[in-house]
């Protein structure tokens, strides 16, 4: 994807895009003096929230807001090029052995939760244990975690049977028996094993929703809150919460961190924005205000009243705030500015491997899938629907992951109508009763069925 994003001058942050950090992700930046009273943003979603519980979250809202509650072991270095892991709450990056089964984790002293009764008044330290502890829940048959796969594809010593113990037991989850997947070996150290090589576990591991940090005391005082009562170590804490409608954070006064991103060397831009930061304690806001805006219309107008500061353009409002890739004069008279760049993301239409009629491994339903993949137009959509704000994927990997390589071309992204008339041809997907449709090679009718997200867009 290359997105472009418009920002206007915040009232109370300066006549310029301010850099501001949420959690330790940059926003943006431009050269303004510090303002008084609080600093403020005001942030828009096109998509909403299901809660605050790693453990629980399923959407990629409500990962992205737990992102500033929790504090994962490790983040991402967001101004390299690759991306690349760094410490967040823990030392340094984890000791690995030889074939990637055994990871030891330390965890930094000093860092604290935020306050909460549950804590009886005292200062709560984030410890090894924490983590053993928030690890242990993706398992645990009460919270039915989405993302407990996460876990069971890297094969953690002993967690996957201890969760199959209390399925068969029909009894609460173990969490004081100790198994070899995790487990704390100081206050600040704690181990994770693995039964077969798992080289991308420390990615998992640099995630809030998959290993965010969560205090035993808290969740499990009520545990039916979970979702709606967060509790972490992470940069804000929840203020404010009308579902699927506002959120509004506020700045934890006990979280830690400076500002120390690595840009590459000839980053000029990544290191401006680097020197100018670094050292500057986290986060750089007193308060972020979001809004659920699903629909583009309503959000893009939401901007141009003054209602948010920032928002990545809509495809349907490209040609408007930035014709010929210029930002729009009307926009620019009022201090706004425009930022593009490229996001490792990738967007993917998929089929239902289980469907009768695209599923299966039988070579007719191979045929079937590569001949709808080469019919689509991708091109055409980028054209048309995206506004040019995307790319052709030539592979999994999306730009500025390590491994992309943007000179690689494969036929993944292909549009060939011939070559997909040919292959339903070459296995029976003709029309055999005259009637301008195709049928299955059995002779029953070729009907498809798509599903997309309830958006105008899609």
């Amino acid at each position: 994807m290359h997105p472009l994003s418009i920002a206007r001058p915040f009232g109370r942050l300066g006549r310029c895009l301010a850099a501001l950090v949420l959690g330790a992700a940059v926003l943006g930046a431009a050269a303004a003096p510090a303002p008084s009273g609080p600093k403020v943003l005001r942030l828009v979603f096109p998509g909403s929230e299901n809660g605050f519980d790693p453990a629980q979250v399923s959407d990629v809202v409500s990962a992205a807001l737990v992102g500033s509650l929790f504090d994962s072991p490790l983040t991402y270095d967001f101004l390299a090029r690759p991306l690349k892991l760094k410490p967040r709450a823990a030392e340094a990056l984890p000791e690995v052995n030889a074939d990637h089964t055994r990871f030891v984790f330390r965890i930094r002293p000093g860092q604290y939760f935020a306050d909460d009764p549950a804590f009886n008044g005292q200062r709560r330290e984030l410890t090894a244990q924490d983590y053993v502890y928030s690890v242990k829940r993706y398992y645990d048959p009460a919270v039915r975690s989405p993302t407990v796969f996460h876990y069971l594809n890297a094969g953690l010593l002993g967690l996957a049977e201890l969760r199959q113990q209390a399925i068969d037991e029909k009894k609460p989850f173990d969490y004081d028996r100790e198994v070899e997947g995790i487990r704390a070996l100081d206050r600040y150290t704690f181990e994770v094993r693995t039964a077969r090589p798992a080289p991308r576990l420390p990615y998992v591991f640099a995630t809030p929703a998959l290993s965010g940090a969560l205090a035993r005391e808290v969740v499990h005082g009520n545990p039916a809150r979970a979702m709606e009562h967060p509790v972490g170590s992470g940069a804000f804490k929840l203020a404010e919460w009308k579902r699927r409608a506002r959120i509004v954070f506020e700045r934890n006064p006990a979280h830690q961190a400076v500002y120390d991103e690595q840009p590459a060397a000839d980053d000029a831009e990544g290191r401006a924005i680097a020197e100018r930061l670094r050292g500057r304690r986290l986060p750089m806001l007193d308060r972020v205000e979001f809004s659920i805006i699903e629909e583009a219309q309503p959000r893009w107008l939401a901007f141009l009243n003054g209602e948010i500061d920032l928002v990545p353009v809509p495809p349907e409002f490209t040609h408007l705030a930035s014709p010929g890739g210029t930002l729009a004069p009307n926009l620019a008279r009022q201090g706004i500015v425009q930022h593009r760049s490229p996001v490792p993301q990738t967007w993917y239409v998929y089929f239902g491997m289980a469907n009768p009629v695209v599923g299966g491994y039988a070579p007719e339903q191979v045929a079937l899938r590569r001949a709808i993949a080469l019919a689509y137009n991708a091109p055409r959509e980028i054209e048309l629907v995206r506004k040019g704000q995307m790319m052709p994927a030539q592979s999994v990997l999306p730009p500025l992951v390590s491994g992309f390589d943007p000179a690689l071309k494969t036929e993944m992204g292909d549009h060939d109508p011939v070559r997909a008339k040919a292959l339903l041809d070459l296995y029976g997907f003709v029309d055999r009763d005259g009637d301008g449709w195709r049928e299955r090679p059995d002779g029953s009718p070729l009907q498809l069925e798509m599903s997309t997200e309830p958006s105008q867009l899609a």
